[in-house]
């Protein structure tokens, strides 16, 4: 395998700058650089050379050999001065010896999945982690990329094998009297790992909007103040507003951190009846996205018949309550009465949700852990047909074994890999 190396710190100025090699010449490029012998583990102060001698900089080498470091290869990591030219100058160096080559984006992750340090789930989980923005993607990311999925996945495999085994042994010895019923047993462990992939799938739409975001639509008539609301909320002038009914015409998306959720907030165009060609697709391009949001708040007096159907945790509230004597159930972007405690009622409605979130975050996760529940439902049906079906049974619930595999990337999912590493960086 070849001998990789990148920058692992973001490109620019900064005070350190780390660069990563990994591979069997991992050690030797370092010491190489380094004009003498390595420390066996550990770190230690270098002047770091390049081949003619000169000096590129002093900085803090750290050695892990192999399986003990985050790639399970030999790795050198140079902790250097992060100055632009520093940086390029070690890296010249680094290419310039023979063996070593420029990694790929995602390249030291992959070669920790390829070297058992880590699952597919955990890779997903350290990319989460990278992209994370709010406190609840931080610790959702933290739970996949400490194994979380991979541990439930590796429960539910071992009750699963265990069932398999029981029925394959009363197979094997069909013409023996077997002195004990295994039915019994292999229902109980096949009903415990449907009820817990049932519980797992039903979190994963909430999950996966904690990693991607929840979506909270204003919804309303023209010139209600939706647009002077949004960039209350926003805290900036995110839409234009105007006294003329019908301004916006298109979505507004704002993305803002809510109580430590991701919230994209969307002002749509007001809700009417119109013969302009262009303010129609805006309504539909409204009504289709209020129907497809989270959480809707609307704006509409009490008495107003809404055009889009209220659901389970939607807001309304009456608008403009800085022009009205009673302000109560009111709002207003324009004094600000009424933001704050919008704010507060958006964030808990979110966060009761959020409660509901179970560990597996992405659609292949949902996807896998489905046709694991597909395959045990057979395998409970054929069960009570009785012994002369249970070699079917056993098919069915090897399916659900190798659909949990899937899950956590040990077999079927090389045609994902790229797409996957594709999303990193170069030093990760």
């Amino acid at each position: 395998m070849d001998t990789i190396f990148a920058l692992a710190t973001a490109q620019g100025k900064a005070g350190v700058a780390v660069i990563r090699v990994s591979g069997p010449l991992a050690l030797a490029a370092g010491e190489r650089l380094c004009g003498g012998d390595l420390p066996a583990r550990g770190t230690s102060l270098r002047i770091l050379k390049d081949e003619s001698g000169d000096r590129l900089d002093e900085a803090l080498v750290l050695c892990f050999t192999a399986p003990n470091s985050f790639t399970g290869e030999n790795t050198v990591e140079f902790q250097t001065h992060g100055s632009t030219a520093v940086v390029s100058a070690v890296l010249d160096s680094l290419a310039r010896i023979e063996g070593l080559r420029m990694a790929e984006p995602g390249e030291f992750t992959r070669r920790a999945l390829e070297n058992g340090n880590l699952d597919l789930a955990q890779v997903e989980g350290l990319a989460d982690l990278i992209d994370a923005e709010t406190e609840a993607q931080r610790k959702q990311a933290q739970v996949i990329l400490a194994g979380g999925l991979g541990k439930l996945a590796e429960s539910w495999r071992e009750k699963l094998i265990r069932a398999a085994s029981l029925i394959e042994v009363t197979i094997d010895f069909a013409d023996e009297e077997v002195p004990v019923d295994v039915t019994p047993e292999v229902s109980n462990l096949l009903a415990d790992v449907q009820a817990g992939l049932e519980s797992e799938t039903a979190g994963v739409k909430i999950a996966e909007r904690i990693r991607s975001g929840f979506e909270v639509a204003i919804v309303g008539a023209p010139n209600v103040g939706k647009s002077t609301l949004l960039n209350a909320l926003a805290g900036r002038q995110a839409a234009i507003t105007s006294e003329f009914a019908g301004t916006t015409r298109d979505i507004i998306e704002v993305r803002m951190d809510l109580g430590g959720l991701p919230v994209t907030l969307l002002d749509t165009a007001g809700l009417r009846e119109t013969e302009d060609h262009v303010e129609g697709i805006g309504i539909a391009l409204a009504r289709q996205r209020a129907e497809d949001a989270d959480l809707r708040v609307f704006l509409a007096e009490d008495h107003e018949l809404l055009d889009v159907e209220m659901r389970a945790g939607d807001i309304r509230l009456r608008p403009k309550a800085d022009l009205r004597m009673d302000q109560a159930n009111a709002v207003s972007g324009r004094s600000g009465q009424g933001v704050d405690h919008l704010i507060d009622h958006i964030s808990s409605v979110l966060k009761t949700r959020s409660a509901q979130a179970g560990i597996a975050t992405r659609a292949r996760h949902r996807d896998a852990m489905l046709s694991a529940q597909i395959s045990l439902t057979e395998a409970q049906d054929i069960l009570k047909r009785g012994p002369e079906f249970y070699d079917i049974a056993a098919e069915e619930m090897r399916s659900a074994i190798r659909a949990l595999e899937m899950l956590v990337g040990r077999i079927g999912v090389e045609n994902l890999l790229d797409e996957i590493f594709s999303s990193f960086c170069l030093g990760k």
